[in-house]
């Protein structure tokens, strides 16, 4: 009989806990928070607003997954400073707060989780250890938190000023300082100091105010591993603090928490707070959502109910990164915008950007603008940066691309003469100390040799990214007619070819990327192979010789020659598409979409003008390698770049970063139509469309016959109509039609 009480006193509680959600509307009901938390996705599943500073969410297990969450671990408490999708060492997890009842522990107070459930805007889950549940929501600078309790004359809620998430073997962050003021029997107040992480960045401050809408009874606060009840303070030393507020509840009683968080201090924290008028749950959370929906319902589609639903997460997951934390800078006084992690841009110049660029401009240029102002203030633009702070540089100065999209595709309120200036920073003056932390390394090799030599880490990524780079420096310099400067750099983009051997053979092709020292002498072939991948210490990064000798982005066409011609070059693509020597789940032949190096590496057919090779693979990918599951994103989703993949390839197209081209794909939508911010509208119509008809067959642009397989941005950035007819079996469309531009057509 006891028993059966028990669960029926359970099964109550968890009923009542788990209601209260309400409908999500518009295009955001297609996004699932879960997708791509597990399988390495990384990304985070609470609950924040576009480009919000506030990440509110669980953190979970050792505390040492990237996101706070991880799928099997108990959740130590809900924590409000998170990243999405990133590898590597942790950053944040700070602020965290649990409901709890009874003896607080200090040395474990976490508790398993039940009924764990997330739409967008809404996290809940409860904690069958104290018998509470939590409910979660947040604007950009504030978060909501609605706790209900069991009947209990010791309830509590615990702030924990010393806690944050750290990966243990290396980049780990820890503690350097804390504190807490409970000003009121509802009101409390405190700081905690971080070091380290991922980029192994200098000490950070994230400032808390927080309210709550019941007083509570009495309180405390702790130092250390020493709980002080009725001390209402704790200053810094260098030790963890913390506090908590108790609460005598009744069966199912709710207590609201709303915070505010700040870079800057405590009293700013409590300004930010504002941004929360209300105690009323649900309208927090429909303001969350339909800021949401003013990004998510600038794409409209036609199709599946399952490519919706990886559309629109896949949008949401892209807009979670970089942080908007203007106003919020520490470390100088400025009228610019200020964005903080990028995490990091090599990632993301790829595709997130140029995404920000087609449907949100204002905003991308808001972040160049960002990037250039930290040159300003700290001598080097950012190739990664968190916690205010650069670091790391995987290969090239990647915000040159940035600045070169930007100028090309004509984004506004730019001063492109200021970015010049940063962009030739980092490629003429060397950063010293520390070369993983901003600038470029081994650019004394680079520029005296025009190549890295082994010598240096990375010397392989960093020639070829370091080409790429530069072509964006000469686009810059050329349009705002600087000659000489563009000259001098066009030429440089040709570096690639001085770590080039045509003397390596690897699975029936002849010449390839290759390790050189400083004399000139390329490496045995006993120490360096065309399929071995690498990472910080090797000569490639996150990639491998075979799929590196593919990157020359800006000049396709040299490229194409040196490899021996275009049906040579279109025989490579198909044997790195086709070669199974690793295991298939993660691979499709030797192409890791994992990993950024490889994602324009499938567009490359059309430059040989076969883009039903490229209609091939993307759709394969599409269809097979991104799911609606919790682990239904290859890799590593960094910042939203895999995401972005998917987003422009689902809807037809993709770009080639730093340039004005778009290289068509193949659609997944029937039709799409992109609301851009001018007020015009783009949309891209397909016809007989189907799993099976991927293959384009004709084409228009606004009315006329469209016989090339790309397109620049100025055809679309005023709207228009990209219409497609597609079928089964490849056609001779774009056979013959004039190539995507390169470098060597100038």
């Amino acid at each position: 009989m006891l028993k059966t009480k028990l669960l029926i006193c359970i099964a109550t509680w968890m009923a009542v806990t788990s209601a209260g959600a309400q409908t999500v509307t518009g295009n955001a009901r297609y996004v699932d928070p879960f997708i791509g938390v597990d399988g390495g996705g990384n990304v985070f599943p609470g609950v924040c607003t576009p480009f919000g500073m506030v990440k509110l969410g669980p953190d979970c297990g050792n505390k040492d997954w990237n996101a706070g969450w991880n799928p099997d671990g108990n959740i130590h408490g809900f924590s409000h400073t998170h990243v999405s999708g990133t590898g590597g060492g942790c950053k944040y997890g700070n602020v965290l707060m649990l409901p709890l009842t009874g003896d607080i522990h200090l040395e474990d107070y976490s508790s398993p989780r039940a009924n764990e459930n997330t739409v967008l805007g809404e996290y809940k889950v409860e904690l069958p250890r104290y018998r509470t549940a939590a409910r979660l929501t947040a604007l950009s600078k504030a978060g909501f938190h609605e706790y209900t309790f069991p009947s209990s004359k010791d309830s509590k809620i615990l702030f924990d000023l010393g806690s944050c998430l750290a990966l243990q073997i290396c980049e780990t962050q820890r503690i350097v300082g804390s504190e807490v003021r409970i000003l009121s029997n509802s009101t409390i107040e405190g700081y905690t100091r971080v070091r380290g992480g991922w980029n192994e960045g200098e000490a950070y401050t994230v400032y808390f105010y927080a309210e709550t809408d019941t007083p509570a009874e009495s309180f405390g606060t702790w130092k250390g591993n020493t709980l002080m009840p009725n001390i209402n303070e704790q200053f810094d030393s260098g030790e963890k603090t913390g506090a908590y507020l108790s609460y005598s509840t009744s069966e199912n009683q709710k207590i609201n928490v709303r915070v505010g968080i700040s870079y800057i201090s405590c009293g700013k924290a409590k300004e930010n707070l504002k941004q929360i008028t209300t105690w009323d749950f649900n309208k927090v959370h429909t303001q969350a959502v339909s800021e949401w929906n003013n990004i998510l319902n600038k794409i409209e589609v036609t199709g599946k109910e399952e490519d919706k639903i990886k559309l629109y997460t896949a949008l949401y997951h892209c807009y979670l990164q970089p942080v908007d934390k203007t106003g919020e800078n520490p470390k100088w006084i400025s009228t610019e915008p200020n964005f903080d992690d990028f995490y990091a841009i090599w990632d993301t110049f790829r595709a997130t950007h140029p995404l920000f660029t087609l449907l949100t401009p204002s905003v991308q240029s808001n972040m160049v603008r960002s990037l250039i102002d930290i040159y300003r203030n700290e001598g080097y633009m950012p190739d990664a940066r968190s916690g205010n702070d650069n670091g790391r540089v995987q290969g090239g100065s990647n915000c040159d691309i940035l600045i070169a999209d930007a100028m090309v595709k004509n984004l506004q309120g730019i001063d492109y003469g200021a970015g010049l200036q940063a962009m030739l920073k980092n490629a003429e003056v060397a950063p010293g100390g520390d070369e993983r932390k901003e600038g470029r390394g081994g650019l004394a090799d680079y520029n005296s040799l025009g190549y890295v030599s082994s010598a240096y880490e990375r010397c392989l990524t960093r020639t070829f990214e370091y080409s790429n780079c530069d072509f964006a420096i000469a686009t810059v310099a050329d349009r705002l007619g600087k000659q000489d400067i563009a000259n001098k750099y066009y030429k440089n983009a040709s570096n690639w070819q001085n770590t080039w051997n045509d003397r390596i053979t690897s699975l029936g092709f002849s010449g390839f990327a290759w390790p050189r020292n400083e004399e000139g002498k390329y490496w045995d072939k006993e120490h360096f192979s065309t399929l071995k991948s690498g990472n910080w210490g090797e000569p490639t990064y996150e990639t491998f010789s075979f799929e590196l000798s593919f990157y020359v982005p800006h000049d396709m066409k040299s490229l194409i020659q040196k490899c021996g011609g275009e049906e040579i070059f279109t025989q490579r693509l198909d044997t790195f598409f086709t070669h199974k020597i690793w295991d298939q789940r993660y691979h499709i032949g030797l192409f890791q979409i994992a990993n950024e190096p490889g994602f324009l590496i499938p567009s490359l057919y059309n430059y040989v003008n076969r883009q039903d090779k490229t209609a091939e693979i993307v759709r394969y990918i599409l269809k097979n390698r991104y799911k609606t599951t919790r682990d239904g994103i290859p890799g590593n989703d960094d910042s939203g770049s895999m995401s972005a993949w998917y987003a422009f390839h689902s809807i037809g197209f993709y770009p080639n970063a730093g340039q004005d081209t778009y290289l068509i794909s193949s659609p997944v939508f029937n039709t799409v139509t992109i609301h851009l911010e001018n007020g015009k509208t783009l949309k891209v119509i397909t016809k007989k469309n189907n799993d099976k008809n991927i293959y384009i067959q004709s084409a228009t642009l606004n009315g006329k016959p469209l016989n090339k397989n790309w397109f620049c941005h100025k055809d679309i950035c005023e709207g228009g109509t990209l219409e497609f007819v597609m079928g089964s079996k490849p056609s001779k469309w774009s056979r013959t039609g004039e190539l995507p531009p390169s470098m060597s057509d100038k």
